[in-house]
């Protein structure tokens, strides 16, 4: 099918669909085929010699291959040479001949269309030579700003008169978008394709015009910054060699300055990779970035107190006076810090090094608000060095304490060598506050590093990965704190001797209130000690009934409380003179009590039983509750309870169940259900059925909270055989302990809180094994064991015979 004959269009021929540009008549263009539409698409052109219409798609389209994604206008051509790539794709060498429109779809796949000739219309010669003669202008205009168009094509461009040839060399030469390409394609008056093509143009001359001045300023700002540099260095060597511009060697100057003073007491490493970093200072352009980077460095690790250390000679007495004076009670952890540092003081005096004492990492463990940071404020006053703290809760990036490699931008030294030059000392006390709440992630696990730091075969050798060198830690005291052991990894515990502070007794709380938080608050409320005063009475309530805590973190709150109402008391009614608290007019110092710990009731109960329970915050009183539900044995339990807490519960009840069956606990045949059956026949029953015909549930109190842990088997032993037998429980009753299924009672921890809770709770009688009685004993309270009767239990018989009314 040849074009010339017109007379053959409007015509049906196939589709080729191209993403990128428009083509134009008369351009011998490659086209690249890979998506099947297309490749069927000129396969069927070449088998049938026919023409073919290349369309563009429109803006967002591209890859789509249907009639609403391509423009309805395009180039008419043949295709001139089709060759199959190794690759698959198909290349094809198409030639256009002139401009096309699609008139209606015919086919989708292939694309294929109802396709006629763009006809120009009838036109004005002379207006349109003028109109050429401008655009021939303009370009000229654009050549002069743009390298857009070569003088070959500027002169064919010349010397041609055709004018929709001009229009589409020049539509193909410039870089428009497809909108404005399909704009001037579609066109079939030619006067208005060449006003549009005027418009372009003259837009493009004032873009690139912009473009040039645009470059021209910069470079002129690259020439000038470089001319300045060129006068500011001869500047330089001139105001050398006059000896005028000393400032950057006085700095490098300094630097070695103070490195030779640190020269002795520092390891050959470290004082070789400090002169080295001095040495390529020395010799960088002071603009460079590296110049700034190895400055940075040099102002950290000279700042670093090589050779700096506390003078005071350690005395064991100070640290026994200071603690003694900064807090009350704390009998056995007082005793274990100082022999810490009689073992020091020892050593100083026979003159061994510090290296060859390898003393042990001290870790105060308690709940919060017991004093574990406080004591360590008080080693650090009585040895007179500083104090550095060092918060660990929540620290993820083990670079956080070893230091960022310099290559990285704001890289800085760790906590530790931060901690050393904030103190300025190389011996200070450093705490590492909540060592317990230490995270991991995926930037590393901050505990490896600890493990470094806390061992003291390692720790003088520490190296920090910003200095670049080993720091000796040897000397730092460290003191760790956490409020609970098992969360921190077997590997660093075993770096560290724990020292467990235990929750306060309410005489405890008592003294410390009087002694330290009241006579503090009131410095902190600028109030003096004859204007405000509170009664025992008033004080042993605020700690009864207004904390709930293990420590005197809350209790020192409500003191606070009270002291603001007083300090606003006194400047409203200066006359008053004195705030004096009671428990009259406590209510209007402080708001509702919050009642911890429910006191018994004494009225026994069956299936109710007093469990003691250890918690973050000390100890607590947790009622266990059992009901029996007519069924087949099963047993239910709720209350958040833990996977061992739940196996406690399975062994306490075959226990029970095994106490049954051997006649130790009797079962009245009256409380077992009987069918009618059984009633009207007087069938006796055997004691097994009573736990074969029910179901039972045990519940623990405060569902929300989450339990766990075996020392509630004795409780939960009891409350089953109370609701098995329906015998009472006693109400004045505690217990704890493991429960084993063959029957015998183990060993439990948190002793101390627990009794304290039920001292509070007002029990009369608390039940515990028999191996926690003759190890814990002794620390126990001794107002607690005044008001409770302590029972150790070793088999669940005795637990039984203690708690259960059996009459």
């Amino acid at each position: 099918m040849q074009l010339s004959d017109y007379s053959a269009f409007p015509a049906e021929i196939p589709i080729l669909v191209e993403d990128d540009i428009f083509l134009y008549p008369f351009m011998i263009s490659p086209i690249f085929l890979s998506d099947e539409k297309n490749v069927h698409a000129a396969v069927e052109a070449v088998d049938t010699n026919s023409l073919v219409l290349v369309c563009t798609t429109k803006p967002g389209q591209e890859g789509e291959r249907t009639f609403d994604s391509i423009y309805d206008a395009g180039v008419v051509g043949s295709i001139m040479r089709k060759v199959t790539l190794p690759d698959g794709r198909i290349k094809v060498l198409f030639q256009g001949l002139a401009r096309g429109k699609i008139l209606e779809p015919v086919s989708e796949s292939p694309l294929t269309a109802k396709v006629d000739i763009i006809q120009t219309k009838p036109y004005n010669e002379l207006k349109i030579e003028a109109l050429m003669e401008v655009l021939r202008e303009k370009l000229k205009q654009l050549s002069s700003v743009s390298n857009q168009f070569p003088p070959d094509l500027l002169r064919t461009i010349e010397e041609n008169h055709e004018p929709n040839r001009i229009a589409d060399l020049i539509s193909s030469t410039i870089k428009i978008k497809k909108e404005e390409s399909y704009k001037l394609f579609i066109e079939e008056d030619i006067e208005k394709r060449l006003l549009l093509l005027i418009d372009i143009i003259s837009e493009e001359i004032e873009a690139s015009k912009l473009q040039k001045e645009i470059r021209s300023k910069v470079h002129s700002r690259i020439e000038k910054v470089n001319k300045e540099y060129f006068l500011k260095e001869q500047l330089k060597q001139i105001q050398q060699e006059l000896g005028t511009d000393t400032q950057r060697e006085e700095e490098i100057e300094e630097y070695y300055k103070k490195l030779e003073e640190k020269k002795p007491f520092m390891e050959k490493d470290a004082y070789k990779e400090v002169k080295k970093q001095i040495d390529r200072f020395a010799r960088m352009h002071p603009d460079s970035a590296d110049a700034n980077l190895i400055q940075g460095y040099l102002d950290w690790v000279l700042e670093v107190p090589f050779g700096k250390h506390s003078k005071k000679h350690l005395k064991v007495e100070d640290v026994q006076k200071q603690l003694d004076k900064d807090h009350y009670s704390l009998k056995k952890p007082k005793e274990r810090i100082v022999e810490y540092f009689s073992v020091r003081e020892l050593a100083e005096l026979r003159g061994v090094a510090d290296k060859q004492i390898k003393g042990a990492i001290l870790c105060f463990a308690g709940p919060p608000g017991v004093g574990k940071t406080s004591l360590a404020n008080s080693i650090a006053k009585a040895l007179k060095r500083k104090l550095v703290r060092i918060a660990l809760g929540g620290l993820e990036d083990v670079n956080e304490l070893r230091g960022h490699r310099r290559t990285y931008i704001g890289a800085m030294p760790g906590r530790i060598v931060q901690g050393l030059i904030d103190a300025g000392e190389m011996n200070p006390v450093m705490v590492l506050d909540e060592i317990d709440k230490v995270g991991r992630s995926m930037r590393g696990d901050p505990t490896s590093v600890l493990l470094e730091i806390l061992d003291p075969e390692q720790n003088s050798e520490f190296r920090d990965y910003y200095l670049n060198f080993n720091i000796d830690l040897s000397q730092v005291i460290f003191i760790a704190t956490a409020n609970d052991i098992g969360a921190i990894p077997g590997p660093l515990r075993d770096r560290m001797e724990f020292i467990f502070l235990s929750s306060y007794t309410p005489q405890e709380k008592y003294e410390i209130a009087k002694r330290y938080l009241i006579p503090q608050e009131l410095k902190k409320h600028a109030l003096k000690k004859n204007e405000f005063s509170i009664s025992k009475a008033a004080l042993e309530m605020v700690i009864e009934n207004y904390t709930r805590e293990a420590g005197v973190r809350n209790l020192r709150r409500r003191v606070a409380d009270m002291v603001r109402k007083a300090a606003k008391e006194i400047l409203t009614n200066p006359e008053i003179g004195k705030v004096n608290v009671s428990v009259k007019n406590l209510k209007e110092f402080l708001d509702k009590p919050v009642f911890e710990i429910d006191p018994t009731d004494n009225v026994p109960t069956v299936g109710v039983v007093n469990g003691l329970a250890w918690t973050a915050v000390g100890g607590d009183v947790l009622k266990i509750e059992s009901i029996k539900i007519k069924g087949k044995g099963g047993l239910q339990l709720t209350g958040s309870l833990g996977e061992v807490m739940k196996e406690s519960a399975r062994i306490a009840l075959s226990v029970v169940k095994t106490q049954i069956d051997q006649g130790k606990l009797k079962i009245d045949e009256s409380i077992i259900f009987k069918t009618p059956k059984e009633k009207e026949e007087n069938i006796k029953l055997e004691p097994s059925e009573v736990y074969k015909r029910y179901d039972l549930h045990i519940h623990v109190p405060e569902g929300a909270t989450p339990k766990d842990g075996p020392s509630a088997g004795i409780t939960m032993a009891t409350a089953i055989a109370s609701i098995l037998g329906e015998y009472k429980v006693r109400a004045d009753v505690a217990m704890t302990g493991e429960l084993t299924l063959t029957g015998k009672v183990l060993p439990i921890g948190g002793l101390k809180e627990k009794l304290i809770a039920a001292d509070k709770a007002k029990m009369k009688k608390v039940l515990i094994p028999m191996k926690n009685y003759k190890r814990d004993l002794d620390d126990i309270p001794e107002s607690v064991k005044e008001n409770l009767e302590i029972v150790p239990v070793t088999r669940i018989e005795e637990v039984l015979k203690e708690a259960l009314i059996l009459e």
